[in-house]
């Protein structure tokens, strides 16, 4: 209950809440009405401050960065795409969903009609007005099989899109219930004629104007005078993201005041960076996971037998204590855990054990090496991560070479290229979102190359099934799937751990959804008088 009543707090600090919806909101977790008007009292007094230059340290900025926001790969162009950017809805903490340019969106029957009503009046940082053609060719973009878009995988299912006046009607081949959470993925940032013209030049409707873009070095922002929630968001005159990858700078950053946030805090340096005067640490569990992923349609991986011994040969538990210390729970080789709605608790959790994983071995006839490519960016704790599995494949018999590749270029040259490597993820919405972005057959980003038709049918059958009953015994089938012939290892799902200086800052408000307030802190907090 204290998380859910930190998370209200948060949200009526920065007047995303009335005091009236928080008082009803707190009674309905049965806390005391004294109770809950002290701590009324408490959250309405954090009353935002504008102005002064907010600045943030983050992992995951490349050189080969672009602003396209189909092409967002890292943290750095997740969060400064959320300071420059503006979606249709956006995802709360709670899981619900808030209407953004979209006033609202409604469905037909059977689920395969949408209709968006455009907000009016929402400007973008050009001048022009955001219209109903806008929304529909965004969508068009990133629907496109040659977009490349991250997004591609979650709106395969769109057939057509038009825009008629002040609305945009979607149309589906099959009946999708959670259609509305997909506008919500962080590629489909509204951009003029929907970034067709020029989709890196950084113009939307968000909070912030781009004035820096230097890929792999920082990235800027100055508020944006007509934005639309200007009372809600942009507080700080202007923003800066400083690229800092190596996490001891990134912390040394934070410490000597040159930036008021960070990201990727390493676990095991948790307690000492709770030490330092003024500065806290944002940890919350959510749906985020560092896979080992493997290229289920290449060799050795496309035996079945050695997947499963190199999953076998995982020691989770150790993996958990040593390199998360604790700061996550353990995985089961498929990318749901409890957060998600419908998760099924009765699948068998997988466990170390070395002479299964030998015999396994043994059978699929591979011999030699296994080439296993790990980096400083793709986790915190990543190299030793890949270390530490070394160790356990070895009880096993297995032996695991390890390449530690450079952080610049690791996910634009390894990640989803190279068979088998470290990666994470930070979850999706919903589970059928989840799915279609990553393991589909059709995904852009199947970063396991798990392709099978039975898998792609049932997620079809799921998304169009309204019993939840139904709906949630499918989901269990496609987890038991994807873990027993799957190309994903998942030892762990992981907390998001930033740390901020909230002696200088005000209104940081952890979020399940995703690391820096779900990549909007430097939109939402601001620098203390």
């Amino acid at each position: 209950m204290k998380t859910e009543l930190d998370h209200l707090a948060d949200l009526a600090g920065q007047g995303r809440m009335s005091r009236r919806d928080f008082l009803g909101r707190t009674a309905a977790l049965g806390v005391s009405a004294a109770l809950a008007t002290t701590l009324a009292g408490k959250a309405f007094a954090q009353t935002p401050v504008k102005g002064g230059i907010l600045k943030a340290g983050l992992q995951g900025g490349e050189s080969t960065n672009s602003l396209d926001p189909a092409l967002n790969l890292s943290q750095v162009t997740f969060s400064f795409g959320k300071q420059w950017g503006e979606y249709l809805v956006r995802l709360m903490p709670d899981n619900s969903l808030t209407n953004m340019i979209a006033q609202e969106i409604g469905a037909s029957k059977d689920a395969k009609t949408w209709t968006i009503k455009v907000r009016d009046g929402i400007e973008f940082h050009n001048g022009k007005t955001v219209t109903a053609e806008d929304i529909a060719a965004t969508i068009e973009r990133h629907a496109d099989e040659k977009s490349k878009s991250g997004a591609l995988g979650i709106l395969k299912n769109i057939k057509g899109v038009k825009a008629s006046g002040k609305e945009v009607i979607v149309t589906l081949g099959d009946a999708d219930a959670d259609f509305p959470y997909l506008m919500a993925d962080y590629h489909l940032v509204i951009q003029p004629n929907g970034g067709k013209d020029n989709p890196n030049a950084g113009i939307s409707a968000g909070p912030y104007k781009v004035t820096v873009n230097q890929p792999g070095v920082r990235h800027g922002g100055e508020r944006f005078a007509n934005y639309w929630q200007g009372d809600k968001m942009g507080h700080a005159d202007q923003i800066e993201i400083v690229v800092i990858n190596d996490a001891t700078a990134r912390l040394a950053a934070l410490q000597g005041g040159q930036v008021h946030m960070i990201n990727r805090v390493e676990p095991k340096v948790v307690d000492l960076v709770k030490r330092i005067p003024g500065v806290s640490i944002e940890n919350v569990s959510g749906k985020g996971y560092y896979p080992f992923n493997m290229f289920c349609d290449t060799a050795p991986f496309d035996n079945n037998d050695l997947r499963m011994a190199l999953k076998l040969a995982m020691d989770r538990e150790e993996m958990l204590t040593k390199i998360l210390r604790g700061y996550g729970s353990v995985g089961n080789d498929f990318p749901i855990n409890e957060a998600y709605p419908l998760f099924s608790t009765d699948i068998e959790q997988r466990k170390f054990d070395p002479e299964k994983a030998a015999a396994l071995y043994k059978k699929s006839g591979h011999s030699g090496s296994i080439l296993l490519r790990t980096s400083d960016v793709a986790f915190p704790g990543a190299v030793d991560a890949a270390q530490l599995y070394q160790q356990s494949c070895a009880k096993a018999g297995i032996k695991i070479e390890i390449k530690r590749e450079p952080g610049d270029g690791y996910w634009s040259e390894v990640w989803n290229k190279q068979p088998f490597s470290l990666s994470y993820w930070g979850g999706r919405a919903t589970q059928d979102q989840m799915y279609s972005t990553g393991y589909v057959s059709t995904a852009d980003w199947n970063d396991t190359r798990f392709k099978r038709p039975e898998f792609d049918k049932m997620l079809l059958a799921a998304r169009g099934e309204l019993d939840q009953a139904k709906r949630k015994a499918i989901y269990h089938d496609m987890a038991v799937l994807m873990r027993d012939e799957g190309g994903l290892i998942v030892p762990f799902f992981n907390q998001f751990i930033d740390a901020a200086a909230t002696n200088k800052i005000g209104g940081f408000a952890k979020s399940p959804i995703g690391e820096m307030m779900d990549g909007y802190a430097l939109g939402e907090c601001w620098l203390n008088a």
